[in-house]
């Protein structure tokens, strides 16, 4: 039994890495695809043409080809095979020679390594499958929210269906009612606090995308790891924030964005258990 284990857990690792070279992709092309809805919508209510960057090429997330960002070289198949590619490559453009950003085989290897667990603790089953997707979903809005500070509806507000279906469906452990009132929890919670915040302060402490992801990881967990979670997101978010303002690496306007935290805590919880969270900080 250990052996089939083993062998689920390296089909699932070899699967993720692929996923994990289109995640790529999703980070990097999904803003860029917002951005020219945005321009496009602008230009229509303005009654303005709209700008030619957004009507020249088609471009989503499977079209155009992959490309050198510098030199234009597109991407032949055997210079995107996962990982595998950039050691031979040694980390550059195989035309202009620019360094590829390490980032990529990372997320790759991030990927592979959390389908490869989701593989080894549940199988080849539906279950394991869901998580699969879920964990997936977490690595594409933890970058895009750092570079952008945006979590897309386009990738949120499935997460937070697909939680409430799987509840459902039995494939989470979690009863659909509290999947529900996870969901409703998540969002209301993080919505009171953006309000006490910009009634006190003036300010917007947070963007509407985090009540949905936090929304989201309450129907996948329930509403009784809501508390472990956002404990766990504000820990990680205060230790990498304490970090980044030492090294003088905060952004402009000292903008941490809070979605990367919590998809670490909702990583964190699939992998140990909400409960373990609270365990580990004594409570």
């Amino acid at each position: 039994m250990p052996e089939v284990a083993w062998m689920q857990a390296a089909l699932g690792g070899l699967f993720g890495l692929l996923i994990g070279s289109f995640l790529n992709v999703v980070i990097y092309r999904l803003p860029k695809m917002m951005e020219r809805q945005w321009a496009a919508d602008c230009a229509e209510v303005s009654g303005q043409p709209a700008p030619a960057g957004a009507t020249e090429e088609k471009f989503n997330l499977l079209v155009p080809r992959s490309r050198c960002q510098q030199c234009g070289h597109a991407i032949r198949w055997y210079e995107n095979v996962p990982i595998a590619s950039y050691l031979f490559l040694r980390g550059r453009c195989s035309s202009c020679k620019t360094p590829i950003s390490p980032r990529y085989p990372v997320v790759e290897l991030a990927t592979g390594l959390l389908f490869a667990w989701c593989a080894w603790r549940w199988g080849w089953t539906w279950t394991a499958g869901a998580w699969c997707l879920f964990a997936a979903v977490l690595v594409a809005l933890t970058l895009i929210d750092w570079d952008t500070t945006l979590l897309p509806d386009d990738l949120t507000l499935p997460l937070l269906w697909a939680g409430l279906i799987a509840a459902m469906l039995g494939w989470t452990g979690v009863a659909l009612p509290d999947a529900v009132w996870g969901a409703i929890g998540g969002y209301l919670s993080l919505w009171l606090v953006y309000w006490a915040f910009k009634l006190a302060t003036g300010k917007e402490g947070m963007g509407y995308g985090d009540f949905k992801l936090f929304a989201a990881l309450g129907a996948w967990f329930g509403w009784q790891a809501l508390v472990p979670i956002i404990l766990m997101a504000s820990v990680i978010g205060a230790i990498v924030g304490i970090a980044l303002k030492l090294m003088s690496s905060l952004r402009e306007g000292g903008v941490v964005p809070f979605g990367p935290f919590l998809a670490m805590a909702g990583i964190t919880a699939m992998i140990f258990g909400p409960q373990s969270i609270l365990r580990a900080i004594g409570l």
